[in-house]
């Protein structure tokens, strides 16, 4: 599909179809039409706009963007946070200031661990959030994740599915210090409080 960076190449289109129906308009005129269309006073003011993303594009400063957020959760074990993170969750460990073991030495802990698309960094410093932080964690394929974890054997959790209607339904697990990661997916279809479908 075309946007406002394909102006000029839809101003000559749009001259040369016109012309096939024997209406002469010129090149700028086309671009004062063109312009129009996407909202904007004239062409003056599109084509600023065209030279302007270009620069950013060329420049590599595109303005403000954020790409993703990673929670820090504060964990006081590191061999708790491994059972659960790594065993239970199945989430993989990415980086770590210094092994993710009791025996790694007295320095804090700081370590980033993800799954899939989620990025999650563990903390034993201090000030690096508190226990019992809360984190919303949006999903596909809550059933099969949840069948995942119930085969596992670990004996602290055994979470369930809870619906939230009108297209929520939510698995909440809580890991050893008190942090919930509320796992959620939006249903295509309206559910009730039952979690049947509506």
């Amino acid at each position: 599909m075309r946007n406002y960076l394909d102006a000029k190449l839809m101003a000559k289109q749009l001259r040369e179809r016109l012309a096939e129906k024997s209406i002469e308009l010129g090149h700028g005129e086309c671009l004062e039409l063109v312009a129009s269309q996407f909202g904007y006073a004239d062409w003056n003011m599109l084509a600023a706009r065209i030279a302007l993303t270009k620069r950013r594009d060329a420049d590599g400063e595109t303005g403000i963007r954020f790409k993703a957020a990673a929670p820090i959760l504060r964990i006081f074990s590191r061999d708790k946070a491994r059972e659960f993170y790594l065993d239970y969750l199945g989430f993989h460990l990415d980086w770590a200031d210094a092994p993710l073991t009791a025996n790694a030495g007295p320095a804090p802990q700081y370590t980033q661990i993800s799954r899939d698309k989620l990025v999650i960094h563990l903390s034993e410093h201090h000030g690096d959030g508190s226990p019992g932080a809360a984190c919303w964690i949006t999903m596909k394929g809550i059933d099969a994740f949840h069948a995942e974890l119930a085969a596992k054997e670990y004996p602290n959790m055994r979470p369930g599915i809870e619906p939230m209607p009108p297209r929520l339904r939510v698995m909440e697990v809580i890991d050893p210090f008190g942090n919930r990661l509320r796992f959620g997916e939006f249903t295509s279809r309206r559910i009730r409080e039952d979690g049947s479908p509506v």
